[in-house]
């Protein structure tokens, strides 16, 4: 198989895609940073087109809104970010394994992964892109809040530096829960399935062990669950502390969910 006709076959890439991946790496077939990059392209345009992730926003946004009209924009209440952007978080536990359970299984339910597999691509390249694509469409999906801001910055007056600390938190979030819903899609062909996965495994991380947290019976217990409590490391964040510690949980869970997404994949390449 030639070059360019394994690069063509890079999941669905287009004309333009294909000639950046030739010119990219004239040496070593499609290159890494050209597949990620024509991986990431495609996984966008499916997500735009994509009538769930239409729903799944407008979901998104309607609730936010209600949070933004019952719990910030009230006489007497906190003029800042921080009460939504905590409902938010809650919201995407179901929101982002919505939004990401067709990223890898559609590909085996639909036999596109065939494809990908005899490619000159990596696992890890698919991974990647799926997650860049999928982390794109949130941060676009999460820019429409600031029109929030701007009504309480004509209200009130918010701390820049709590503003910045809580939408950078919200990204790290997005990134984590994002890798978490790459690598259910990744266990199965069956999107739903993928979803309930995701959701499973964020309620653990999220409500379960912020509830562990609190009420657990002994010292240790209290304190294993507040160290994996994502809410927990989230809500320095959103008040405007920028802690290291839960950059480097959020960086390094997101890098481990990713690494076994690209395991599961390259399990499933041998079967």
């Amino acid at each position: 198989m030639s070059t360019e006709t394994r690069c063509e076959a890079v999941g669905g890439v287009g004309a333009a895609e294909r000639a950046g991946l030739q010119a990219g790496a004239p040496t070593r077939g499609c290159g890494t940073a050209t597949a990620v990059l024509a991986i990431t392209q495609r996984e966008l345009v499916s997500l735009f087109y994509s009538p769930i992730a239409y729903v799944v926003g407008f979901i998104f946004l309607l609730l936010t809104g209600y949070f933004f009209m019952t719990d910030t924009l009230v006489p007497g209440n906190e003029a800042g970010m921080r009460t939504l952007l905590e409902r938010m978080a809650g919201v995407l536990v179901f929101a982002l394994p919505l939004l990401t359970m067709r990223s890898v299984a559609d590909e085996f339910a639909s036999g596109a992964i065939e494809t990908l597999m005899t490619a000159p691509v990596s696992d890890a390249s698919v991974v990647i892109g799926k997650f860049l694509g999928s982390l794109v469409f949130f941060i676009a999906l999460l820019a429409t809040t600031l029109f929030h801001l701007a009504v309480i910055a004509v209200y009130g007056d918010p701390v820049a530096t709590v503003v910045v600390s809580g939408y950078a938190g919200m990204i790290l979030l997005g990134a984590l829960f994002a890798s978490i819903g790459i690598f259910a899609s990744s266990c199965t062909r069956h999107q739903l399935l993928a979803a309930t996965i995701a959701i499973a495994i964020l309620a653990v991380l999220t409500f379960v062990v912020d509830y562990g947290a609190q009420y657990a019976g002994q010292p240790w217990q209290r304190a294993v669950c507040a160290y994996v409590n994502i809410f927990g490391h989230f809500s320095d964040f959103a008040k405007g502390i920028v802690d290291s510690k839960s950059v480097i949980f959020f960086l390094s869970g997101t890098a481990f969910f990713l690494f076994l997404a690209t395991k599961v994949m390259e399990s499933r390449r041998w079967r």
